[in-house]
């Protein structure tokens, strides 16, 4: 079993959730908490002296607290691409002596909108999103354009900073309750109390969700160099975690990798991973922009290309969830 891999490199919104924290005047005497002093001061030094807001904190005219609310607004889908990780990656050119260095480092992240050889086009780039997106992008470039990032700020260039952070975003996840469940997974119970204590968590995680969503467990945003390279399968071979209830990734073996294996990680999550192929198949086109070719995929080639009656019902309903939103994000 490989020993868990910390990445080189991270990028995160918010993702610092501890007891313990420190808090940091800058400008204009606004206040801004940090988990410790190392997350203050690697923030100082990337990026947080070009977002500071001083008095204009609260401001809602202020050019960045529009775009966020403009952002807040649209929400479609907030999970797969965060609006403020954009912000940051701009902050941080921004900031940097060296602009290359940065620059070229956001390079070596997918950025294409669309795959041309299989005919896929990102979700989120849609025609049905066209108003939204040009909104968001007069936002964006009235908020923080920068001669270095011309490129970004034009409508193409920010189309593919929109999939960029779209394809790559990396959800933060250490929820307490997360890890509490995977403690009660490692006991060793009778089966009646086993049972009784896993029809527990499944009935809170349901009561849970009502109110949370999908975002029980995604605490933040981040862009990870290391595993943003590693390929998907529908039966991976490694998963992210974040054990330290920080932004350290760790990207740990599911079972023995041999040299010269290749480590590949799923980009679904548990429950989307039983789903039928054509329905793993669909959120990763839309998500990721390429047809899935791992043995799994493979071994269930010749399975009808439908969805189950639930994934069914749920997409009909996201479709009617769908109009209305789009209703409503006309009025941004």
């Amino acid at each position: 079993m490989a020993a868990p891999v910390d990445d080189m490199f991270s990028l995160c919104v918010d993702p610092c959730k501890v007891t313990s924290s420190v808090e940091v005047r800058f400008i204009d005497n606004v206040k801004v908490m940090y988990c410790s002093s190392e997350c203050r001061q690697a923030a100082a030094d990337q990026y947080h002296r070009v977002l500071c807001l001083g008095p204009s904190e609260d401001d809602p005219d202020h050019p960045i607290n529009k775009l966020k609310d403009a952002w807040r607004s649209v929400h479609y889908p907030p999970e797969t691409s965060s609006i403020m990780l954009m912000i940051k990656m701009v902050a941080v050119v921004k900031q940097a002596k060296d602009k290359a260095h940065w620059q070229k480092l956001f390079s070596h992240f997918c950025s294409r909108t669309a795959n041309e050889e299989e005919e896929i086009a990102h979700k989120l780039l849609g025609e049905q999103f066209r108003g939204q997106l040009g909104l968001l992008h007069s936002l964006f470039r009235a908020a923080l354009y920068d001669d270095h990032l011309s490129r970004w700020f034009v409508p193409e260039g920010f189309r593919s900073l929109f999939a960029l952070v779209g394809t790559n975003g990396q959800g933060i996840g250490t929820s307490s309750l997360s890890q509490w469940v995977h403690a009660c997974d490692a006991l060793e119970l009778p089966d009646q109390q086993r049972e009784q204590l896993d029809s527990f968590i499944d009935q809170l995680y349901k009561d849970i969700d009502k109110e949370t969503g999908e975002f029980l467990n995604c605490e933040g945003s981040g862009l990870y160099l290391l595993q943003s390279s590693c390929n998907h399968s529908c039966i991976p071979n490694a998963e992210a975690s974040f054990p330290d209830s920080n932004f350290l990734l760790h990207l740990n073996a599911l079972s023995d990798i041999s040299p010269g294996q290749e480590i590949c990680i799923s980009y679904l999550d548990f429950c989307q991973r039983d789903r039928s192929r054509h329905s793993r198949h669909k959120i990763l086109r839309e998500n990721y922009l390429f047809v899935c070719s791992c043995s799994k995929c493979v071994s269930q080639m010749d399975e009808p290309d439908v969805t189950s009656e639930e994934e069914e019902e749920g997409e009909a309903e996201g479709e009617t969830e769908g109009d209305e939103m789009e209703d409503e994000m006309t009025d941004v």
